[in-house]
């Protein structure tokens, strides 16, 4: 069966950088688009990111624009989320998720997901 494994959360200082890590086994992985999603304590589940099967489209929630970057590795099955220049408002639960497409275009709704990995918890302090 599909899993999507998320590594790499902690806590980090305003200002600071985590790189998270989803390892994926269960499928093809090159086929597969790729998206990060977060969720705060009261608040809904929301888009960070998402990547193409083939690493050539990325696409950003406007909050995290030119503070995150997407990228993957279809050789070791894994999907990143570089976040830099973090803020108190990015804390949240990090999801990943995938879903059989090879298209290039964007996936943003978490509806176009069909696996979902347990989250892993990031949280930024003053």
């Amino acid at each position: 069966q599909v899993q999507l494994v998320e590594s790499g959360g902690g806590l980090v200082q305003a200002g600071g950088s985590l790189r998270l890590s989803c390892a994926a086994s269960g499928l093809t992985f090159s086929s597969y688009a790729m998206g990060w999603f977060r969720q705060a304590p009261g608040k809904e589940r929301e888009f960070v990111a998402s990547i193409s099967w083939i690493g050539g489209s990325t696409y950003y929630a406007d909050s995290v624009a030119g503070r995150f970057t997407v990228s993957r590795d279809n050789a070791k099955n894994r999907v990143y989320l570089q976040m830099n220049s973090l803020k108190r408002e990015d804390t949240a639960v990090y999801y990943c998720a995938a879903v059989f497409s090879r298209s290039s275009g964007p996936k943003r709704f978490s509806t176009e997901f069909d696996y979902w990995g347990q989250g892993t918890q990031v949280t930024v302090s003053s």
